[in-house]
C-alpha cells in the first residue's frame, strides 16, 4: 500500500514547496486549501498538478473537517501522514481600518478551523493507533518599516504556534506521533520542504513530541 499524505494549508509559497517536494515521495495525494475569502484577495487559483487529489475544505465548520478527513481516507485508503502548514495570508492596515469581515473570516479559517481539523485527524490516528502528525510554520520576519502593519497574519500564526506547542506537549499521551516543524530562513522554502521530509522519513516514537528547527546555521542537523 501507498503512503497516504494528506496536506492541508493555504496557498502560498511554503505550501506550494512542500507539495513539490511530495510528489518526489508518491505518486498522488491528498490536499484541501484554505479559500482566500479576504476582501481584496487576488483570485488566483492554486498550480495545477496530476498528481494532486484537491478535496473541498471550509475551515470554519466541524462538519466540513470530518467529512474532509473521511474524503481523504477514502481516497488514499489511509492518512499515514497529515501536513497542516500555516503560512497565513497578510492584511496590511491599520488597526482602525481592519474590515470586520476580515477578522471573522481570520478567526474562522485561520485559527478555528486548525482546531476542527486537529480534532478530527487525532480521533482518526487515536483509533487506528498510528499515523504523523506534521505541523509546519514560518517564524518568518514581518513587515518593512514604512509598510502598514499586518495585525491579523501574525495573530492566526501566534495561534497556530501555540496550538504546536500544546500538541507536542500532549504527545506522550497519544499512540501517534506528533511533530512541530518550523522555519526562520525566509525565501528558503524548497529547502525547507526537503528538510521536512527528511526529517518525517527519520520519525520513531522517541521523535514524539519534538519540535525541528530549520534555518541557515542548521541545514539537515
Amino acid at each position: 500500500m501507498t503512503r497516504g499524505i494528506f496536506l492541508a494549508g493555504n496557498e502560498s509559497a511554503l505550501s506550494r514547496a512542500i507539495e513539490a517536494e511530495t510528489i518526489n515521495k508518491v505518486d498522488q495525494f491528498a490536499a484541501a486549501l484554505i479559500p482566500n475569502r479576504l476582501s481584496g484577495a487576488p483570485k488566483n487559483s492554486p498550480q495545477e498538478l496530476s498528481q494532486r487529489i484537491s478535496l473541498e475544505w471550509n475551515p470554519s465548520s466541524p462538519i466540513s473537517a470530518r467529512t474532509l478527513v473521511i474524503a481523504a481516507e477514502n481516497r488514499l485508503e489511509r492518512i499515514d501522514e497529515a501536513i497542516l502548514v500555516c503560512s497565513p495570508p497578510s492584511i496590511r492596515s491599520s488597526a482602525a481600518q481592519l474590515p470586520l469581515s476580515d477578522i471573522d473570516i481570520m478567526v474562522n479559517d485561520h485559527i478555528k478551523g486548525w482546531l476542527y481539523l486537529v480534532k478530527e485527524i487525532g480521533a482518526i490516528f487515536t483509533t487506528r493507533k498510528s499515523g504523523t502528525l506534521a505541523l509546519v510554520f514560518s517564524d518568518s520576519a514581518g513587515a518593512a518599516k514604512d509598510d502598514a502593519a499586518d495585525v491579523l497574519g501574525p495573530s492566526a500564526l501566534a495561534a497556530f504556534r501555540a496550538l504546536t506547542q500544546g500538541l507536542l506537549a500532549a504527545a506522550h499521551n497519544e499512540p501517534y506521533i506528533t511533530a512541530g516543524f518550523s522555519s526562520s530562513d525566509t525565501g528558503n522554502e524548497a529547502a525547507f520542504a526537503a528538510f521536512l521530509f527528511k526529517s518525517l522519513d527519520e520519525l520513531s516514537n522517541r521523535s514524539n513530541g519534538k519540535m525541528y528547527k530549520f534555518g541557515k546555521f542548521n541545514l539537515f542537523k
